[in-house]
């Protein structure tokens, strides 16, 4: 089947689903209209209300039904005067494709890479073409790799596929807004109905009356059941346009193979599952590392710093190239498993082009770090880039640490607070075991009924890996608000918190100075000791 009657079906399919809401609507009415001829006057009018109620969903349901606004996706426009090598890059694959060029480039925050373009007459006649490249993707592929996902990109404007797979995508952006518009009204509903209850419980026990448990299975079970309906076509839908989607991918796949090399489209391949993964550890451990403490690392390095992370870690994630993905993220995703489309890809004849294009795929920009700083000025909401900057990395980790450590509260603070009715505090904590009555202060922590049961030496077994745990954090939160602390900042592992030097010079193990004050005979010398440092 051809792109344009794949397209011609995606289009039918919309229409059915326009159609459904209207065919709904008239059997409800059809109905409404048999009872109030045949069935008793009350038992019609009752039936009735019930249809209504069905109908509101329906009716909202099919308002939802208009065009999803083109919403472009966040990133930086590169014009051809500030990037010319990716422009000329871009414009010479275009040309082998056998495509016209797009008329922008967008950089982008994230390990992806896409075309689009705003076809008019349901993608019968060619608008505006846009390339999003991802500078996360740059910083992990050589420049023949990149070459290959462009080649990918553009290969699929050379089918067609941008323009007549917009009605594809116009309808499953349309089917999932209504089946979200009906979940959410059904979730507002049970909310209201759930607050209207427990406020009722309230006034009855204020009252000294009996409370209901509260219950909200019946709330916006209309627009439950509407979403029910529309999710069966959904995947009647989705099914419908997959094989079509996923040849697209094949067909691509094989014009960057044949443009850029199949070695370096089967790398780049194996490279952006690998990539994907790393990218999002390093935003949620390093990027946004000082996010709650109001930090943020040092000017471009909010996504520059990814390559640092990839260049520190490279025998680590080189592992992990041969773990592809054997399923798609989703049953219904456009894009077939990874495995197979390397499999595919490495099953054509060699070309002999494994050497082409090894520098760095950032080689492309004429300034990576001037870049990477104006992708943060465009990306990050004013609230973000309203931070302070950190100088480096490690002043980062400091803050950061140093900010969750004075919040930290852990069981045992709270089990202090209400033993000794003062602020939980280290030297506090340490009088208490000093005094011989940890142990009953370890009876406030939350314990298990076993626990709870327990004597002697086995409650103490039971709660000693809790109050490890506390002691070792109130521990660091005390030496940092004292300014004793500092971690050892590093891109191949986990921070190492700095503690003190002991008397002798060397450097205090706190698990094992945590594990002495709380041994059935304590001792709180080492962590006593750790207060008073010694130059």
């Amino acid at each position: 089947m051809g792109a344009t009657l794949r397209a011609l079906r995606a289009l039918v399919l919309l229409a059915g689903f326009y159609l459904l809401g209207v065919v709904l609507l008239a059997l409800l009415a059809a109905g409404d209209y048999l009872l109030f001829r045949h069935a008793p006057g009350g038992l019609a009018a009752k039936l009735a209300l019930i249809s209504v109620l069905l109908a509101i969903p329906l009716v909202r349901g099919l308002f939802m039904l208009r065009a999803p606004k083109d919403e472009e996706a966040p990133g930086l426009s590169v014009t051809e005067a500030e990037e010319p090598r990716l422009w000329r890059t871009v414009r010479e694959l275009a040309e082998e494709v056998g495509t016209r060029a797009p008329t922008r480039i967008v950089l982008t925050p994230d390990v992806n890479a896409a075309v689009s373009e705003n076809a008019r007459l349901l993608g019968m006649l060619p608008g505006p073409r846009r390339l999003y490249l991802g500078v996360p993707l740059m910083q992990g592929l050589n420049e023949a790799q990149v070459r290959s996902v462009l080649a990918h990109e553009l290969g699929h404007y050379s089918h067609a596929d941008t323009r007549l797979a917009s009605i594809v995508v116009r309808g499953r952006a349309q089917i999932l807004r209504t089946i979200g518009h009906f979940e959410e009204r059904a979730e507002s509903t049970a909310a209201r109905e759930r607050a209207r209850q427990e406020e009722k419980n309230s006034r009855s026990e204020a009252k000294g009356k009996k409370t209901r448990e509260v219950d909200t299975g019946h709330a916006g079970i209309t627009y439950r059941l509407m979403a029910k309906i529309y999710i069966g076509y959904a995947k009647l839908y989705f099914r419908a346009t997959l094989a079509g989607s996923r040849r697209q991918e094949y067909a691509a796949d094989a014009a960057a193979a044949r443009i850029a090399g199949r070695d370096a489209t089967a790398s780049a391949l194996r490279e952006i599952p690998v990539l994907d993964a790393a990218f999002g550890f390093y935003m949620r451990s390093y990027a946004t590392l000082g996010t709650d403490a109001g930090l943020l690392p040092p000017r471009g390095e909010v996504f520059g710093g990814f390559g640092r992370l990839l260049d520190a870690r490279r025998l680590e994630l080189a592992g992990l190239h041969a773990e592809l993905p054997t399923e798609s993220s989703s049953p219904y995703d456009s894009h077939p498993p990874m495995a197979d489309r390397v499999r595919r890809v490495e099953a054509l004849p060699a070309d002999r082009r494994a050497d082409e294009a090894k520098g760095g795929a950032l080689a492309l920009l004429s300034d990576p770090e001037r870049t990477s700083a104006a992708l943060e000025d465009t990306v990050l909401v004013e609230e973000v880039r309203l931070f302070r900057r950190t100088a480096d990395w490690p002043e980062l980790l400091d803050g950061a640490m140093s900010a969750g450590l004075a919040s930290a509260n852990t069981p045992l603070h709270r089990a202090l607070a209400f033993y000794t009715k003062d602020t939980p505090t280290l030297p506090a904590l340490l009088k208490v075991i000093d005094d011989g009555r940890l142990w009953q202060l370890a009876r406030r922590l939350p314990l298990s009924d076993q626990a709870s049961a327990a004597q002697g030496r086995v409650f103490r077994e039971f709660v000693r890996p809790t109050l490890h745990e506390s002691l070792s954090t109130m521990a660091l939160a005390e030496l940092s608000a004292r300014s004793l602390l500092r971690w050892e900042f590093s891109w191949e592992r986990p921070a190492v918190p700095r503690l003190p030097s002991a008397p002798d010079g060397t450097e205090t193990d706190l698990g094992r100075a945590v594990g002495a004050a709380i041994a059935d005979v304590p001792d709180t010398t080492a962590l006593r000791a750790l207060l008073t440092p010694h130059n």
